[in-house]
């Protein structure tokens, strides 16, 4: 990945905007990472793999609520005391 500093981004914004469309583009301001520019399309891509990451955990929860491999809150707590205390 190619790292620019805030000035020369700032100066030189197209070429930076074509320079992402090949591969994210690091902005780094008095020496430390602050921004990284991705073309669209990755982060359409970014975007979805985050959607579908989503999806997988939501079905893992349903499927553990049906397998009834959950507990309520009130009796993980009340487990958590009597460890501490005993």
């Amino acid at each position: 990945m190619e790292i620019l500093n805030a000035s020369d981004a700032k100066r030189e914004f197209g070429e930076v905007l074509i320079k992402a469309q090949r591969g994210p583009v690091g902005i780094n301001k008095n020496g430390k990472p602050v921004a990284v520019v991705i073309s669209a399309a990755e982060y359409a891509e970014l975007q979805a793999l985050k959607e579908e990451h989503l999806k997988e955990a939501i079905r893992e929860g349903i499927a553990d609520l049906q397998t009834g491999k959950v507990t309520d809150g009130k009796t993980v707590l009340d487990k958590l005391r009597k460890r501490v205390s005993g």
